[in-house]
């Protein structure tokens, strides 16, 4: 993503975000995701959508953020910076996750080619073991998930999603030293809980490190196309996506060990 662009896209975000922290639609909904780790994090990597955990229904909380961004988010935008702009429901979005609902926001600029943006904002459901915690950026207060269980979100992704997502990887090789000395407990807990088995476990350990070099050329796209341009290049220094792999791999072996199976407590 251009430089100019990866800008617009984060200053919307910023906007959205601020919206729902605003209003009655988004209390209690929990700031999560790669989004949550740019904004409030200081993250390396951009990210194309925003995502919150609901631990409600989901699907009429997306038609509560709907009708929140029509009411407030739209015309704010078009006022400050003169976007024509949308917002939809989105029934599927590619049926990589469990329970996922989505509204999908565009912006674009009149007679200018190429200036659509599309941002999905997505309410979820993670496992969580630990209270909200509450952030604030700019005098606006944010709900979030803890540190360890954002963390342990991002892995539980690698083997819950139905098609993974290398973005997933690089945020464990990013944020890895927020796990807890006792997540080995919690992801295994977590994996039950989810209805993730052993087996699906080992399997993805399996794929992770039979299918290394594949793995590795798309967490390095990852690399190059979301992570700002001083990182990405010292990541490319250091031996690319191979290297992310590498630590990742030592972290859910240290996670999961014997490859994987839940513990007994």
């Amino acid at each position: 993503m251009k430089s100019d662009q990866k800008e617009r896209v984060e200053e919307l975000q910023r906007m959205v975000a601020k919206t729902v922290a605003l209003n009655p639609a988004g209390r209690n909904l929990l700031l999560i995701g790669g989004f949550r780790f740019r904004f409030l994090d200081q993250s390396v990597r951009a990210s194309d959508d925003i995502d919150y955990h609901w631990s409600g229904d989901l699907a009429e909380k997306q038609k509560e953020l709907l009708e929140l961004f029509e009411r407030k988010l739209l015309p704010e935008v078009r006022r400050r910076l003169g976007y024509e702009c949308s917002a939809r429901l989105l029934t599927e979005l590619g049926g990589d996750t469990p329970a996922v609902q989505s509204v999908g926001l565009a912006f674009w600029e009149n007679d200018a080619a190429f200036s659509r943006i599309e941002i999905p904002v997505e309410i979820t459901r993670i496992a969580c073991a630990d209270p909200v915690a509450i952030r604030t950026a700019d005098g606006f207060i944010f709900p979030t998930a803890s540190d360890a269980d954002m963390i342990e979100s991002k892995i539980i992704a690698l083997f819950n999603r139905t098609y993974l997502r290398h973005r997933d990887m690089v945020d464990v090789f990013l944020y890895g030293n927020r796990l807890l000395p006792d997540s080995s407990r919690r992801l295994a807990a977590k994996c039950k809980a989810l209805g993730i088995s052993e087996a699906a476990i080992r399997e993805r350990l399996d794929d992770f490190r039979n299918h290394k070099d594949y793995h590795a050329r798309s967490v390095q796209e990852v690399v190059d196309t979301q992570l700002d341009a001083a990182p990405a290049a010292q990541i490319r220094d250091a031996g690319g996506g191979r290297v992310v792999m590498d630590e990742v791999l030592r972290v859910l072996d240290a996670r999961f060990p014997a490859g994987g199976g839940h513990e007994s407590h």
